[in-house]
């Protein structure tokens, strides 16, 4: 029998959570005076970011500075449990499947545990008193700026960057995500409806699922265990999916690439006005992101979609400075209208096309 249901609702979020913060792996080493300093600069930082970058952007003038939230990684786990399971549809209402909601809970724990320790910060534009999706016209900017102090520590030691100018350059990245989604209210429901369709039950036969699943493991089958690159478990995911699903993931994956490749842009852009050793941050940041993983982590990456994410920096970013190059920020500004005028798949690659057909 054919049944739609939430995958929201078939995950224990509270376990989820718990399990995730148990396994965060512990925090780098630092005093009493080096915690505070840095909670209190991430702080001043997110704050003071969003002048230049309402500045480069031309976006959000006028609004309200909100504070950001400055976590460690249990409570980074917790936050994203949240907005995980209000993106999936499992909402505090929703009860999850006895023993299998359990099971995807501690899986799900894992998974967040993992990414915890990797991520800087995050605007979150699903959290807790955020806009309320369910009504199209509400435009009020909502959601929240988390920023995770124990992994900017972590990092800025690795690269021996300024710390300042290093907390800063991260502040003004996730900052931009937050005046995208504050300005423009409408990308949190447009996010919302694509992760909707992708995470409900297309109502397909099992065997109609499995027949697409064996066709593309036929197509891929050769002498040896299929890469786990991010192209590889994109095109496992594909196979399984619905044409309504498919269409789905094109619309979330150029959203994703859009807002990472601004945010890139934006970086650059406010230059070394704020982030005096923005190039050293930059270069030692980028040697960082493609350096070489032990095996069992790049799967992990791959799985988690993590090295897709990467290659979203690159190609938006290259979208976004062509467009600006040859249009100007103003008129690029065009893009953020509606869902119609965001890219299409194909014309990410081909800014041109982009131009042609919106502007």
């Amino acid at each position: 029998m054919n049944q739609t249901f939430s995958v929201g609702s078939a995950v224990d979020w509270n376990l989820a959570a718990s399990f995730g913060g148990k396994l965060a792996r512990p925090e780098p080493p630092s005093t009493d005076y080096t915690r505070d300093q840095v909670i209190a600069q991430l702080a001043d930082s997110a704050r003071a970011a969003e002048v230049p970058v309402r500045e480069v952007t031309g976006l959000a003038e006028g609004a309200d500075i909100p504070e950001a939230r400055i976590v460690n990684r249990p409570e980074w786990i917790r936050a994203a449990a949240g907005s995980m399971r209000a993106m999936t549809g499992g909402g505090d209402g929703a009860k999850p499947r006895a023993i299998s909601g359990r099971i995807a809970g501690v899986q799900t724990g894992a998974v967040l545990a993992f990414v915890s320790s990797g991520i800087l910060g995050q605007y979150d534009p699903f959290a807790s008193g955020g806009q309320e999706r369910s009504d199209p016209g509400n435009d009020t900017a909502g959601g929240e700026l988390l920023l995770v102090y124990p992994n900017v520590i972590a990092v800025e030691r690795q690269l021996h960057v300024q710390p300042a100018d290093f907390r800063m350059w991260v502040c003004l990245h996730e900052v931009t995500h937050r005046v995208q989604f504050r300005a423009n209210p409408w990308l949190a429901g447009h996010m919302s409806d694509a992760l909707g369709v992708l995470t409900q039950d297309a109502g397909d036969d099992v065997t109609q699922v499995v027949g697409r699943l064996a066709e593309y493991v036929r197509e891929k089958r050769s002498g040896h265990v299929a890469d786990a690159n991010s192209a590889g478990i994109l095109g496992l995911v594909r196979a399984v999916q619905s044409e309504a699903q498919s269409e789905a993931l094109d619309r979330l994956l150029v959203l994703g690439t859009l807002l990472e490749g601004h945010a890139d842009h934006v970086m650059d852009a406010v230059g070394p006005a704020v982030v005096p050793s923005v190039a050293t941050i930059r270069h030692r940041f980028d040697q960082r992101r493609h350096r070489r993983q032990p095996p069992v982590q790049r799967l992990l990456r791959a799985l988690l979609g993590i090295d897709a994410k990467m290659d979203q920096y690159t190609r938006g970013k290259a979208f976004v400075d062509a467009v600006v190059s040859t249009v100007g920020m103003a008129r690029f500004n065009t893009i953020w209208t509606g869902p119609h005028t965001l890219p299409l798949p194909d014309e990410i690659d081909e800014p041109q096309r982009w131009i042609d057909r919106v502007l």
